[in-house]
């Protein structure tokens, strides 16, 4: 049985063990591109032999690095954000970070609340996903002076340093393409904007594309749903229930792309040669759908990478300079969309 009460080790039993000093020790955990590898390996053996666990918050405490960065998404459901989640882990992990990360359903009022936590936490810096944010958040990122970055969204105006695509551009691109085909009867399915910049941004986007070629869209072929396969295919079938019915349906995110996918074959239609079918995104799944699905792709495992090495880097130099960089869309055509 294992003694609750036995005193726990510290950086002195390792190095002990390790046959090092407790600087070399320290080193290794901070710094360990300054240690000899074959060294950090005994250091290594020791702390697992040991079972030693590092006290962060006495190192915040002595006013260094807690080693952790913050991370609020809208949400952890779906496969929207995973790949630049994961990328963004992987890069921050690389340069010695821990990643914490909480959701806040699309509710950028508890993104406010998620933010102070975090802080609480005393972490190294956040990353939110997104442009648009609360007020409160602005203030407190500034009050705080915690280095901060926006991921997902590019704009030049921004007030805190951004890694993204431009989501305005993303709509366009998906309108021009369908555009390019011969459609000119397209229908919207989108998701809510109300604190969703990236869905507003690439609605509007679209929006602008199709009136630019004299195309308006009818209100019953604008239609809403959630971040939801399920309720995707369900506003499909309401959208298709009624004639005359849309050549082409635009959809925000390649989540609700899949749900119209789903909905227009059970209702019958072949796609794409009764209907094409558009998403935005290029999800993992999304190249494995019958059809495979035509998208916009949004570079996220780049995102992440760039956005997780600058950000460490920014932390570590202790820069104040603000980061604004953009990544480049694509057009992926499968088989989803056909000439009119």
């Amino acid at each position: 049985m294992i003694d609750k009460k036995r005193q726990k080790s510290d950086i002195i039993d390792v190095a002990k063990a390790a046959r090092v000093s407790p600087s070399t020790v320290s080193r290794s955990f901070n710094h360990p591109e300054m240690v000899n590898p074959a060294t950090r390996k005994k250091i290594n053996r020791a702390v697992e032999r040991l079972g030693y666990i590092r006290n962060r918050a006495a190192q915040t405490m002595h006013g260094r690095r807690s080693g952790t960065i913050g991370l609020i998404v809208p949400t952890i459901n779906h496969t929207i954000f995973s790949e630049v989640i994961q990328a963004f882990s992987d890069a921050i992990d690389a340069a010695g970070f821990t990643l914490l990360i909480t959701s806040h359903g699309y509710d950028l009022d508890r993104e406010y609340a998620m933010l102070r936590k975090l802080l609480e936490h005393r972490v190294d810096g956040v990353a939110l996903i997104g442009l648009e944010h609360t007020t409160a958040s602005f203030n407190l990122i500034e009050q705080q002076g915690i280095p901060a970055i926006a991921i997902w969204n590019h704009s030049d105006q921004s007030p805190m340093s951004c890694v993204g695509a431009d989501n305005l551009e993303a709509g366009r691109m998906a309108a021009e393409h369908l555009l390019s085909l011969g459609h000119r009867d397209i229908g919207l399915i989108f998701p809510q904007t109300i604190g969703n910049d990236r869905a507003r941004e690439r609605l509007q986007g679209a929006v602008a594309a199709l009136e630019s070629h004299c195309v308006t869209i009818p209100d019953h072929w604008r239609s809403e749903a959630p971040y939801s396969i399920a309720q995707a295919k369900r506003a499909t079938l309401d959208l298709l229930a009624r004639a005359p019915r849309p050549s082409a349906l635009l959809c925000g995110n390649d989540v609700i792309a899949q749900g119209a996918l789903y909905g227009a074959q059970k209702a019958g239609f072949d796609v794409p040669r009764d209907m094409s079918i558009i998403g935005i995104g290029d999800f993992k799944g999304s190249e494995d759908l019958e059809p495979g699905l035509t998208t916009i792709r949004i570079p996220a495992h780049d995102i992440g990478t760039i956005a997780g090495e600058n950000f460490t880097q920014m932390i570590t130099s202790g820069g104040a300079e603000t980061l604004r960089l953009k990544c480049d869309l694509a057009c992926v055509i499968r088989g989803t969309t056909a000439p009119r």
